[in-house]
């Protein structure tokens, strides 16, 4: 048994890791913010990054500035079902129903396939109630 002075230095050393993993991974997304970030200040158009960006803002919590971001790859890739995908989601995450259902219905036309990654997404789960979802979703499975 250890004695009672060690106790508090094990928990103490638990916490410091807890910490630390803690620190990388907030440390490699603010790395990634920053690094396409500067990217993008000199590559606008840049599709890839902006795709990386706009997931890394809203793994950040910063719904609104990712949300403006796929807006503009929705723009510069009209027919990019993959685009429209995460603009709708982005809409979902922002309780914008409408939105995100019409946008969702784009990406679905646009070729947009994987419905059972779309049931599990948890950034659609302020859709899984509304009608109009499990409309979408019945209409493409009966296809």
């Amino acid at each position: 048994m250890p004695f009672p002075s060690q106790r508090p230095q094990a928990a103490a050393e638990t916490n410091r890791g807890s910490l630390l993993a803690q620190l990388a991974e907030r440390s490699q997304l603010d790395f990634e913010l920053t690094f396409f970030g500067d990217l993008l200040r000199r590559m606008p158009d840049y599709s890839d990054a902006l795709r990386a960006q706009a997931g890394n803002l809203t793994t950040k919590g910063l719904l609104k500035e990712g949300l403006l971001i796929d807006q503009v790859l929705v723009k510069l890739r009209p027919s990019d079902p993959d685009a429209h995908y995460n603009l709708a989601c982005r809409y979902a995450l922002m309780l914008q129903p409408d939105l995100a259902i019409e946008t969702l219905r784009q990406a679905v036309a646009l070729g947009y396939s994987d419905f059972r990654y779309m049931i599990q997404d948890r950034d659609l789960e302020s859709l899984r109630k509304d009608s109009r979802f499990c409309a979408l979703l019945r209409e493409y499975a009966e296809r």
